[in-house]
């Protein structure tokens, strides 16, 4: 039953930069991922608002058109967990660029640069670069609706056997 996926979406949750204090004086992150509804999340980063979590998730993608979710929330023990923050971010580009042929690209070449605008979350320019053989995308989202904080995530592209993969997309 994989025929209707295009591919796997690997996401790195690298770390959290200048989170908002939502305990006494830190707080105790996670985040957590949606596309659609799928639904994915990493560990809880005890008492640290530069949290490193250098956690790999990974999505089934059907649509590309779909935007990722990144939720930042605190946990606690007697009430529901506060957020520390949201952003969200867009796979076209960088589905456009897994779609190229580079196999003749060297590793380290830059291929394609997002700048940050309105319209994303992106805290600084985001790089979609070949490194080991396969494309990779460093962003660092700007989250919203707090007073501080970034995540830094790594995008890489895996394909599935038997899926119908991008050529047909």
């Amino acid at each position: 039953m994989v025929e209707h996926l295009l591919g796997l979406l690997k996401v790195k949750v690298i770390k959290g930069v200048n989170l908002a204090v939502r305990d006494v004086s830190s707080s105790d992150p996670y985040v957590i991922l949606r596309m659609g509804n799928k639904k994915l999340k990493t560990k809880v980063i005890k008492k640290n608002t530069n949290p490193v979590w250098n956690e790999e998730l990974t999505l089934s993608i059907e649509d590309p058109n779909i935007p990722i979710s990144v939720n930042v929330y605190d946990k606690d023990l007697f009430s529901r967990d506060d957020i520390m923050g949201h952003a969200e971010f867009d796979i076209r580009t960088f589905i456009e660029v897994v779609k190229r042929d580079l196999s003749n690209v060297p590793n380290g070449t830059v291929v394609q640069k997002i700048t940050p605008n309105r319209q994303n979350c992106l805290a600084e320019e985001s790089t979609i670069y070949k490194a080991e053989g396969t494309i990779m995308q460093d962003m660092a989202l700007r989250l919203r609706d707090v007073e501080c904080g970034e995540v830094e995530l790594r995008l890489t592209w895996g394909t599935i056997p038997g899926a119908r993969g991008l050529e047909r997309f």
